[in-house]
């Protein structure tokens, strides 16, 4: 008895339970409301639904009971005009009019005595066994009469207009159909055409009954989705400021929980991440800063050069003087690029360099570049190939891409001994964009391929003048930018082959 009281929860239980894995809690609160609301959206669908078609069955009485009253002043006209008939008195007109086909007067054992034009009209089975007047399927009406039987036969389309029947029918006592609206489903109410053996019956058009109902299901749908996503997007919000209070409460906790000393050295690895953060951040600025004032005066060490060594303003004095202002340019120059791209990896890893993805085509663009370097290859006797016919398009900053191709393309140049070659070629591989560079130069070593990219890390070539190290640096930083990337791969001593790859559109 003990056990099963112990295994009852409380609702404190429940609560806290609950407030333990609140992520689930609030799963289940957002499936309960949303059920909820469905059940009462549902619910109200099915009243509204119900209430509109038993408004279109009552409207559809009302209708039937209007024709049952058009139809039974025509059968009454059309049994006076039998008895007159019988009386002896001319009808013909007033039975044309009224839609009578013939009229036959028997005697009590059914002999014909007169009738109105053409042939006789048959008498119907059981033909005067009721004093009362009596309709067949054959839309034939015997009207009993003291000695004798009156049959007329007539027109059931005379009954009622065409314009009340529609989705409705004139049906006898045993069900037979005497006329009906071509659109009658054979379903609806049914209404007495008065004393007569006539029914009327009509169909609902439950499309035009239901029409309203049907435009206001988007309704239905917002009052179900509406406070669902509302409540889902507050329970993300609230879940994730409760989750966050929740992890600074434990690490407040867990921290006072700690020795003094271990509490120490937490204190002093979080300084140590900010000094570290700080540091990083301020190094960034420090080289963006520094690399800026220093590319200003050597803009104009670069000018002055050039005005001594073009003799701008008279000859100079002596030919040793214009040897050294071509060194010094030329030495401006080189430390101008250097500092250049210092700046421009520092505005890169500062989240400065401006990248507009767009549409574009490479092929184009590397066509461009192939063409800029094309100088470069001739005077080296370095055989440049494209191969590549197909447009390639790719969604890119590029000016971007057009620095990587340059980039790529000059390092090849940089590598390849004169006389050999360099191909480049674009394609589309595995929903991506590849410009790949291939030469047949010196070639990078596994530990070499492993480090490129690295800034500052530059690889010595015998016959060739490297730079720092940080052009590739910069052509791989603005490829992650743009979601692409750089590979180098190659043998050493038989070539390098540089791919990048770009999101294709």
């Amino acid at each position: 008895m003990a056990n099963s009281h112990a295994a009852i929860l409380s609702p404190f239980d429940v609560a806290r339970a609950a407030s333990r894995n609140i992520r689930l809690t609030v799963v289940v609160s957002v499936v309960l409301i949303c059920g909820s609301f469905a059940a009462a959206a549902a619910l109200q669908m099915r009243n509204d639904r119900a209430h509109a078609l038993a408004q279109a069955d009552y409207f559809e009485a009302r209708r039937a009971a209007d024709v049952a009253v058009v139809a039974e002043a025509s059968l009454a006209r059309i049994a006076d005009l039998g008895r007159a008939f019988a009386g002896g008195k001319e009808v013909r007109e007033a039975a044309h009019v009224s839609g009578i086909r013939n009229i036959t007067l028997f005697d009590g054992n059914h002999a014909p005595i007169a009738r109105l034009w053409g042939d006789v009209v048959t008498l119907p089975p059981g033909a005067g066994a009721t004093t009362a007047p009596a309709i067949s399927a054959r839309s034939i009406m015997t009207v009993p009469l003291p000695g004798r039987i009156v049959a007329i036969a007539f027109d059931p389309r005379a009954l009622v207009p065409a314009r009340m029947l529609e989705r409705a029918a004139l049906t006898t006592a045993d069900g037979t159909v005497l006329i009906q609206d071509a659109n009658w489903s054979g379903t609806g109410a049914s209404v007495a055409v008065g004393n007569w053996p006539v029914g009327v019956r009509t169909s609902v058009d439950e499309a035009s009954a239901l029409k309203a109902w049907t435009g206001s299901l988007p309704l239905y749908l917002f009052v179900i989705l509406g406070p669902a996503l509302v409540g889902a997007g507050l329970a993300v919000i609230f879940v994730g400021e409760f989750e966050r209070r929740a992890r600074a409460n434990g690490a407040i906790r867990s921290l006072r929980a700690t020795r003094p000393v271990e509490a120490k050295l937490l204190v002093r690895l979080a300084q140590a991440e900010l000094r570290a953060a700080d540091d990083l951040r301020a190094k960034s600025e420090f080289i963006a800063h520094m690399s800026h004032e220093l590319r200003t005066p050597l803009n104009a060490i670069i000018g002055f050069s050039e005005v001594i060594e073009q003799g701008f303003y008279g000859a100079v004095g002596h030919a040793k003087y214009v040897e050294y202002a071509h060194d010094i340019n030329e030495a401006g120059r080189n430390l101008h690029g250097k500092i250049g791209d210092i700046l421009e990896f520092a505005n890169i890893e500062a989240g400065r360099y401006p990248l507009e993805p767009v549409v574009i085509d490479v092929a184009k663009i590397v066509t461009a570049c192939a063409d800029e370097c094309a100088g470069r290859a001739f005077s080296r006797r370095i055989a440049l190939n494209l191969g590549f016919t197909a447009v390639a398009e790719a969604l890119a900053d590029p000016l971007a891409v057009k620095r990587i191709v340059n980039c790529l393309l000059s390092n090849a140049l940089l590598y390849t001994q004169e006389g050999g070659r360099v191909r480049v070629d674009v394609h589309e591989d595995e929903g991506a964009v590849v410009v790949c560079v291939a030469d047949n130069g010196t070639g990078f070593t596994r530990t070499e391929a492993a480090t490129a990219g690295s800034p500052f890390r530059s690889h010595a070539r015998r016959g060739a003048t490297t730079g720092m190290g940080m052009g590739l640096t910069i052509a791989m930083a603005l490829a992650r930018r743009m979601g692409g990337a750089i590979r180098i791969g190659g043998v050493a001593g038989e070539g390098t082959v540089a791919e990048l790859r770009l999101p294709r559109l």
